[in-house]
């Protein structure tokens, strides 16, 4: 019998809908045995970073979520569940771990829609003393692995579909806005006005207190993203400076950083930078960052000053962040990031 409309939908717990949801949440937990045997494989060893930190982190438009410390004598001290355990890696780097992963949770607040949960799980990893490129070596071996794993042979979400067996498509910004947008980014940079003629003219929404930043993003949503990783997988490489907060400038166009994005079906995957290592530029980058956030939002995260004290004795690197619970959506045919997490948030999803 058909449930009436206003009939409450069953909890994920419900024995019935566990059972169909169980299929793709075992191809989770082989997935994440067989990436993990790729990075013992290669020599990393697993870290397991604190939840609790100082500061969530310090980009504007990523939220955290606060709870209070309190001693014994009742004093307090503000924590944030972590962003990202990219703070306490990078401090690892500093004593002297030369390959490093960590696989946990983690949490954003204000985030919850089919590609969105606030707590999901990432996995991120470190090479000391290696170029950024070796990070696209191995995303296209954890792609392929986590196909084998799932056995199949195409990823899919939402109709689109891409073989993870193929190889990268490499792909400057630059060449993305010329081909999916006909702007000429190199032309537009920190030129708000500019920017802001070029957004009109594709037909997008331009407001008085859009930053280029907000131009810049608002182009890669609606026009460049929705193309990636249709068919093979696509490497979104060298973002103007701006917009890599903690990524070290392009030696070859300073005006560029060495970050890159790697899409599958119009799916952000994983974000991955040449580590910017310079505690001075660093700073400046979150003081502008929370400038922004506290414009936006009205408020603001403290920095993580044991961090920056960090950077002055880290080792060159390269370091990524792979959203897990995406590329299980992807491995599985999954339309729903909750469909993939064995205990999503209670509550109606969006």
């Amino acid at each position: 019998m058909t449930k009436p409309a206003s009939a409450k939908a069953s909890p994920w717990w419900d024995r019935g809908v566990h059972q169909d949801r169980r299929p793709r949440l075992l191809v989770r937990a082989r997935i994440r045995v067989a990436l993990r045997g790729f990075f013992e494989a290669q020599g990393f060893v697993e870290v397991e970073p604190a939840a609790l930190q100082l500061s969530p982190g310090n980009e504007a438009h990523i939220g955290g979520f606060a709870t209070d410390f309190v001693t014994s004598d009742g004093r307090g001290q503000r924590f944030y569940l972590h962003s990202s355990p990219e703070f306490a890696c990078k401090k690892l780097l500093a004593a002297g771990e030369p390959r490093l992963y960590a696989f946990g949770p983690v949490w954003r607040n204000g985030e919850r829609g089919p590609l969105h949960h606030p707590e999901f799980t990432m996995l991120e990893w470190y090479r000391a003393d290696a170029p950024y490129g070796a990070l696209v070596e191995d995303c296209r071996a954890l792609l392929r692995l986590a196909a084998r794993t799932a056995g199949v042979k195409l990823f899919s979400f939402h109709g689109q579909s891409c073989d993870p067996f193929a190889e990268p498509e490499r792909l400057t910004l630059c060449e993305a806005f010329a081909r999916y947008a006909q702007i000429d980014l190199a032309d537009c940079l920190e030129d708000r006005a500019k920017l802001a003629s070029n957004v009109s003219r594709l037909g997008l929404r331009v407001a008085e207190d859009d930053t280029w930043s907000d131009l810049f993003s608002k182009v890669v949503s609606d026009r460049i993203e929705p193309k990636l990783g249709m068919g093979r997988p696509t490497v979104l490489d060298l973002y103007p400076a701006s917009e890599a907060a903690l990524a070290r400038r392009s030696p070859a166009d300073p005006r560029f950083a060495e970050r890159f994005e790697l899409y599958a079906c119009g799916v952000e995957l994983a974000n991955a930078f040449g580590e910017l290592t310079d505690a001075q530029e660093q700073r400046q980058r979150f003081e502008q960052a929370m400038a922004e956030r506290q414009r936006i939002y009205g408020e603001t995260y403290p920095i993580d000053e044991d961090f920056l004290d960090a950077l002055a004795h880290m080792p060159e690197a390269s370091g990524i962040a792979l959203g897990f619970d995406r590329l299980v959506m992807l491995a599985t045919g999954a339309h729903h990031i909750e469909d993939v997490i064995w205990t999503p948030l209670a509550g109606a999803r969006t």
